[in-house]
């Protein structure tokens, strides 16, 4: 995919949200979580990640059901993004949805040891 059809899609996403998205961008937007920015359905390189803390160097991601027969393209996708610095945390998005405070906690955790 081209880099003007990439960021198309981005945008797309954005307006496109999962439930889960929206709870989890409620939380990180604002710079809600320790003051950090975050950016959601962020371009990097040839992928398009759900949010992103630059500064922190962490992406997080909420997958869904079809992330299930994707394991060897997911991870290498981590792998493509761990090594340009990035650590990359994954959710179910019922986890997201249903463990709210336990995602949070561990994205808390994760900038903590990183900050």
């Amino acid at each position: 995919m081209d880099k003007s059809r990439l960021y198309r899609h981005a945008k797309e996403l954005r307006q496109q949200s999962t439930d889960a998205e929206n709870l989890l961008w409620y939380h990180l937007r604002g710079r809600r979580m320790w003051g950090l920015k975050f950016r959601r359905q962020k371009v990097i390189g040839p992928y398009i990640v759900d949010f992103v803390c630059i500064e922190a160097g962490l992406i997080i991601e909420a997958d869904g059901g079809q992330h299930a027969d994707r394991c060897l393209r997911d991870s290498e996708r981590s792998a493509f993004l761990e090594q340009r610095g990035f650590e990359v945390l994954r959710f179910w998005n019922h986890e997201i949805l249903l463990e709210t405070e336990c995602v949070l906690r561990q994205i808390w955790e994760v900038l903590d040891r990183r900050g």
